[in-house]
């Protein structure tokens, strides 16, 4: 069941334009909150809710360098939804090869 809630939380955070162009940035790099926030027009504390739903999923990692929080990208959280998304390709083209093999039989 926590695997699932996870899972969830991944994909809600995926779900959302805000949280994926973060993801997108710090593909790049490291940041600040400062730079990323720089980019959007919206007030702090909702972008700060933002990145607390990708850290609570544990698509990004933070730290504190002094008086500044500094976000990266967690790479291995991404796997957790790279399986079930190649899971469920599996099935969806075993589905189809059987339908495939079903109306070649019926023609």
């Amino acid at each position: 069941m926590a695997v699932s809630a996870n899972l969830d939380q991944i994909f809600r955070c995926l779900g959302d334009n805000t949280r994926r162009s973060v993801l997108e940035e710090l593909a790049l790099g490291e940041s600040s909150v400062s730079e990323l926030y720089a980019a959007y027009e919206m007030a702090l504390p909702s972008f700060m809710e933002h990145l607390r739903m990708l850290e609570t999923a544990g698509l990004v990692e933070s730290r504190k360098e002094g008086r500044v929080r500094v976000y990266r990208l967690n790479r291995r959280a991404f796997a957790r939804a790279t399986d079930w998304l190649s899971k469920q390709e599996e099935l969806w083209n075993r589905r189809l090869d059987q339908l495939d093999g079903y109306l070649l039989d019926e023609s």
